[in-house]
């Protein structure tokens, strides 16, 4: 896809947007049912993931780990989002990798130490790029990437979240 296919499929998209901006609103779902052992099956929609406690935790390292799969998530956003940007901008890529890496204290998983934390303490995320484009260029590849990254936003700025509790579901 070029720049001008991008903004083809992309600018009646916009225009209804400023038009009718509830249009723009869209709820996301996921939906898991808990599996055999300690396991839960997402369907993504294009493929079943059976999620499974991380070896570090006690898992046999054959189950998907939500912890990956969150790291999996930000690395496709960034990529797609990077590409996108790239197209728009007129920017050539000759090749492009994205990498995710985070840090865990699985002591505060286990409930081991009361004080280690639970989640990610740190999430670095690095961009590879084989590409004839200028720093200024770059910089303002990265700076748009960073800006138009769902779930790279949706880290750095947290919603606000709610978990609750629905009526059993009939058998």
């Amino acid at each position: 896809m070029n720049a001008d296919e991008l903004k083809a499929v992309q600018a009646p998209l916009k225009d209804r947007y400023r038009t009718s901006p509830d249009a723009a609103r869209i709820t996301l779902r996921a939906e898991g049912r808990l599996g055999e052992g300690v396991t839960c099956r997402v369907d993504s929609g294009r493929a079943l993931v059976e999620a499974g406690l991380h070896p570090a935790t006690g898992g046999n390292g054959l189950s998907a780990c939500s912890g990956d799969m969150l790291l999996e998530a930000l690395v496709a956003c960034a990529g797609v989002t990077l590409n996108a940007v790239a197209t728009a901008l007129g920017i050539a890529l000759r090749d492009a990798s994205v990498q995710a890496e985070g840090d865990l204290d699985f002591r505060g998983t286990l409930g081991v130490d009361k004080g280690a934390p639970v989640g990610f303490t740190a999430i670095r995320l690095h961009f590879l790029l084989d590409t004839d484009a200028s720093e200024e260029q770059l910089d303002t590849l990265l700076r748009l990437t960073e800006r138009y990254c769902v779930v790279y936003q949706t880290l750095a700025h947290p919603p606000a979240f709610s978990i609750e509790r629905t009526p059993s579901i009939e058998a």
